[in-house]
């Protein structure tokens, strides 16, 4: 290696690690090379397709849109004779580019070298693959990745000779594929994820990095220091959150914990939630939530008992429940010990809610309504609804005692 050679490699690898980050730049220990992770810049709005034909695991279409995708990876190892006259040896590896996309990558790196040589090469080749690596490939949104020719020691099937062309141009193509181009991804499942978890990621990096304005307090603060409601954006900081969400729990309004934002719908996460307040009160906060859902449940019945209100779930035409934590046999209409097929006892104020209810309903409902009560009580709310409806006509209390009177022949 002469002495030029030695001295521009090293002044390139001190100009990588000064402009890049430890996340995007690593340098060999053992040899003369490293590692960059390279983000391709995304027009706004970019959107990625998935369709359901290309695996048997993902049924349905698959379409979202990223700010960011997972990095390109440029591996390289310095020749002794780089730069006077040798390239770096490289490996070109990412999750979305197939083989052929990467392969294709690849080339022009060789043809950026073939236009500077004698000269480095790695700022160059990181331009092309952040700025214009979609625009080369012809990469427009919305994108749909494929996963073609890439699985080791898998034979070519018809899916693949489908995402390849025709069966006679197959082979030249496998052929001409690139032993530098690597796609490193085993599905479209997991290449949805890392996708998904990259984007989210990378955003709250950048969200973290910035100032913001509480809309609360309005003062402005780190976004690390703050929070925004993922559908509506709205940011708040975590202090003016924290108080909010503290009361709202104590006061038992689970379903309240929305953005304070006048009219807006967004409901913060339970992730949200665990990470501004207490145990104490995340724990009532997701008992109360879990509680509210199985009162919607109409399956859902809770043990009577005061010192046990587990939930029961009760089965399809059965009126019996059975507390899985104290084994209290209990109807689930009257809530009392269970009495089988005898009608249910019910209270004054049950008994009228009861007659309304009867009185409202249609015939179908009315013959459930007494077969589940029985016929007879229904009956009796009946009868004492037009017996205190009479006396309300016919008769007034009696002044000294309040008994109800009648009212007869024009004498009091």
């Amino acid at each position: 290696m002469s002495s030029e050679d030695k001295e521009a490699q090293e002044d390139e690898l001190l100009a990588l690690a000064s402009i890049y980050d430890e996340d995007e730049f690593k340098r060999a220990q053992s040899v003369q090379g490293g590692e960059t992770r390279i983000s391709v810049e995304l027009p706004k709005n970019f959107t990625l397709f998935l369709s359901g034909n290309q695996t048997e695991t993902l049924l349905n279409k698959f379409e979202c849109t990223v700010c960011f995708l997972p990095p390109i990876v440029l591996n390289f190892e310095f020749p002794a004779d780089y730069p006077s006259s040798s390239p770096p040896a490289f490996t070109l590896s990412s999750k979305w580019l197939s083989q052929t996309q990467l392969t294709a990558l690849c080339k022009h790196l060789d043809n950026i070298w073939e236009e500077n040589r004698g000269s480095v090469v790695l700022f160059a080749w990181i331009q092309f693959l952040k700025e214009e690596a979609l625009t080369y490939l012809n990469i427009t949104s919305p994108y749909e990745p494929k996963i073609c020719g890439q699985e080791k020691e898998q034979r070519r099937t018809d899916k693949e000779e489908a995402c390849y062309g025709a069966t006679d141009g197959a082979t030249a193509q496998e052929e001409s594929l690139d032993a530098r181009a690597v796609q490193d991804v085993e599905s479209l499942s997991s290449l949805i994820r890392e996708i998904l978890d990259f984007d989210h990621a990378q955003q709250e990096k950048c969200f973290n990095s910035k100032m913001h304005a509480c809309n609360i307090c309005f003062s402005e603060k780190l976004g690390s220091e703050c929070m925004y409601f993922l559908d509506c954006r709205h940011v708040y900081c975590k202090a003016c959150l924290k108080d909010y969400f503290e009361i709202q729990i104590k006061d038992g309004q689970v379903h309240c914990l929305n953005c304070p934002e006048p009219q807006c719908p967004c409901v913060a996460t339970p992730g949200q939630v665990k990470e501004l307040v207490g145990e104490q009160l995340f724990a009532r906060y997701d008992r109360l939530l879990l509680q509210s859902s199985l009162d919607l449940m109409s399956d859902v019945v809770y043990c009577p008992r005061p010192c046990c209100q587990t939930p029961v779930m009760q089965e399809p035409c059965c009126t019996m429940g059975i507390c899985s934590n104290c084994n209290y046999a209990f109807c689930t209409v009257c809530k009392m010990t269970y009495h089988g097929v005898s009608p249910c006892k019910i209270s004054s104020e049950k008994l009228m809610e009861l007659r309304d209810e009867y009185l409202a309903a249609d015939e179908t409902t009315k013959r459930f309504l007494e077969q589940r009560y029985g016929k007879r009580v229904i009956e009796k709310a009946l009868e004492e609804m037009e017996s205190k409806e009479w006396l309300e006509r016919n008769s007034k209390l009696c002044p000294s005692c309040g008994t109800p009177i009648e009212v007869s022949s024009g004498r009091e």
